[in-house]
């Protein structure tokens, strides 16, 4: 926008210029079309800057940006194409060139131009008002130009002209060159810009005009010259030829003066957005604090042409990182509170020139060969960039402006890097105390395993001891029950069937004992032979009638006619089905019937065991095949329980390559039974 701005105000010179000084009224008169053109480009791209400036992109800005432009379109291009409109006729005078206006159109010119002019103060002022303190100087300057400019601009180069008087017309020209050496040094003493940034562009600006003036009527006198004397070409078809042309080439005569006036008076010139952009790309490069603080610096002290550049900075844990430059400066920790506790300085910059002679703070710098310091104290962070003396001429105000940006971006990165090391230093933290507790963890599980092992050698020489007595205490009670000892009452045979009965279950929790410690250390073997099981089913369901008899429970069970023999462990499989049968009669209500089935389904054999008893919860029924779980109403219904009958059944069926079959309802009883292969002798 600001580009537009500057070629349009060149261009609107020029056309004063040539205007002035034309002979032909027809390179008069198109000189007099660009001239108006180009001052209403002016202030149309004023009036969008101004709206950029203050950064509102609402509706209603956007319809005064697309009315602006369309009226200015339309203006350009009546001005163009209608020969009446504004510029009537061009007069060539002896006393000098005036153009002959249409009043009409002239009055809606200007009451565009002073429109445009008046929109863009007034809301350039409005930005102003919400500015920051930098940013309102700025944009005071700039509309205090602007106004200057504007003002007698007005007056010679849009009021007196409707008059016929060009007389001041070259005002504008003079207006134009003072105003930008004004702005420039107001804004240099300002500390905006460089002030000799503001003399190279103002300089290759006039001379690049200068030089275009020269060679359009060193051309245009020559031409002229030559073909006067033939007379074959009109002198306005000349000086139109040599305008477009010298049009043309303004870009690259331009860019030749930039360069000179640049290499002239900005010889330790840099570009900021090539130096942010590498900046960033030093600060992403690495999360080593320390050898990021040594890129960033040598790439300050190259850019800057300093002969040291160094970082203090002080972390959250109390320690201090000192990085730089090859052999830089170390400050001491004293000095470096000493610039943060000095009450002389409060800006973020410091330039050791700039404090009074005799300074502490100054005093300190110059013996640690200090000339700039930048302090960084934000996001937490607390230090300092240090630059030593510089190698050609000093510090510059744009120098100071770009550190200060600089520090903001170098801040973040130091903050990063702090958090990303805090992170790894919890990290490390965290791996140490894992591996602490993994070590341990090992040792007790190693614990756990020996006092595991000891456990099951317990249990296995204490289930084989136990078996022996109660064998011969089961035996016994047997010869008594069927008299071998003589008549027994019959209270003596109630006691003794219940004394039987116990024995009996004490020598099924023994062989359970006995199973989990071989499932334990590897030793639970299956084997198979031939058996009859619907007679085993029978056998075990007839030695369970009396304790179903003794518990007011009907225990059903109608044996098969014919069924196949079997390859099974009969010993483990009688285990089984007499776990299920046994947990039905011990959790079955009173009176109720338990019903047990041996029957064939297509291949496979299919044991199973209705009761109408307790049930199991449905939230426990995934976990009722563990080691040693038992559900929360069998623990309440029958508290001497162990919870390893269910565990060892579904052990003995899934080695005989079978399904286990478990259905249950709280409250309304279970299923519980297994599916087998067949496999006939």
């Amino acid at each position: 926008m600001a580009t537009g701005i500057v070629y349009s105000l060149a261009l609107w010179l020029v056309s004063i210029l040539l205007f002035i000084q034309s002979s032909s009224t027809t390179e008069a008169w198109i000189f007099a079309k660009t001239y108006y053109i180009t001052a209403m480009i002016i202030v149309a791209l004023l009036a969008l800057f101004a709206i950029l400036v203050k950064g509102d992109y609402r509706q209603n800005t956007r319809f005064v940006v697309y009315v602006t432009i369309s009226v200015m379109t339309i203006f350009a291009l009546l001005t163009t194409f209608l020969p009446g409109f504004i510029v009537t006729k061009v007069v060539i005078g002896s006393t000098g060139n005036y153009i002959v206006a249409d009043s009409f159109s002239y009055l809606l010119y200007s009451a565009y131009f002073i429109a445009m002019l008046v929109f863009s103060a007034i809301t350039i002022l409005g930005t102003i008002m919400k500015a920051k303190h930098k940013q309102k100087i700025q944009l005071l300057v700039f509309l205090a130009g602007c106004l200057l400019m504007a003002t007698p601009g007005i007056i010679a180069d849009i009021l007196l002209p409707y008059s016929q008087n060009y007389h001041l017309a070259w005002f504008g020209f003079v207006a134009v060159v003072a105003l930008m050496g004004l702005v420039g040094y107001i804004l240099s003493k300002r500390t905006m810009f460089d002030l000799r940034l503001a003399a190279v562009r103002t300089l290759a600006y006039v001379l690049s005009l200068a030089f275009l003036i020269v060679i359009y009527y060193s051309l245009a006198t020559t031409i002229s010259n030559v073909f006067s004397i033939n007379g074959v070409v009109d002198q306005g078809t000349i000086g139109m030829i040599l305008a477009f042309g010298l049009l043309l080439i303004f870009q690259p005569v331009k860019s030749f003066f930039d360069k000179l006036t640049g290499d002239v008076l900005y010889r330790d010139n840099y570009n900021t957005d090539e130096l942010f952009s590498r900046i960033n790309r030093t600060l992403t490069s690495t999360s080593d604090l320390r050898l990021m603080l040594e890129r960033v610096s040598l790439e300050i002290a190259t850019t800057f042409k300093s002969r040291q550049v160094f970082f203090f900075i002080e972390t959250d844990q109390g320690r201090h990182i000192s990085a730089g430059t090859f052999k830089h400066v170390v400050l001491p920790v004293d000095d470096v509170r000493f610039v943060f506790e000095n009450s002389e300085i409060h800006s973020k910059v410091i330039i050791a020139n700039k404090l009074k002679p005799f300074s502490p703070l100054r005093r300190l710098m110059v013996s640690h060969n200090i000339e700039l310091i930048v302090k960084l104290q934000q996001l937490g962070v607390n230090g300092l960039i240090c630059l030593g003396e510089h190698l050609n001429t000093g510090y510059k105000s744009r120098d100071v402006n770009v550190l200060s940006a600089l520090s903001d971006e170098i801040v973040i990165a130091i903050q990063n890097n702090l958090s990303i090391q805090q992170v790894r230093d919890v990290n490390e933290t965290l791996q140490q105390r894992i591996a602490n507790a993994t070590r341990e963890l090992r040792s007790r599980n190693a614990t756990l395993s020996e006092l595991d092992k000891a456990k099951d050698e317990f249990v296995s020489m204490a289930s084989h001891q136990l078996r022996t007595p109660l064998t011969s205490v089961k035996g016994y009670i047997s010869m008594v029950l069927e008299g071998d000892a003589g008549a027994i009452t019959p209270t003596q045979k109630q006691f003794l069937e219940e004394a039987y009965m116990s024995s009996e279950r004490m020598v099924s929790l023994i062989n359970d004992f006995l199973n989990v410690s071989r499932l334990q250390t590897g030793k639970f073997m299956v084997e198979k032979h031939q058996v009859d099981l619907a007679k085993v089913v029978e056998q075990e369901v007839d030695g369970l009638l009396p304790n179903a008899r003794a518990r007011k429970l009907k225990l059903k069970y109608k044996k098969p006619k014919t069924f196949p023999i079997m390859e099974l462990d009969e010993g483990k499989i009688r285990q089984v089905i007499m776990n299920f049968t046994d947990n039905a009669i011990y959790y079955s209500h009173e009176n109720t019937t338990i019903n047990v089935s041996l029957e064939i389904k297509k291949d496979r054999v299919v044991f199973m065991v209705k009761d109408t008893g307790i049930g199991v919860p449905k939230a426990e029924q995934d976990r009722l095949f563990d080691k040693f779980f038992r559900a929360t109403n069998a623990r309440t219904a029958r508290p001497d329980g162990t919870g390893v009958g269910l565990f060892l059944a579904k052990k003995v069926i899934d080695a005989h390559g079978g399904e286990l079959i478990f259905k249950s309802i709280e409250g309304k009883g279970s299923t519980f039974g297994f599916s087998l292969p067949i496999k006939s002798a």
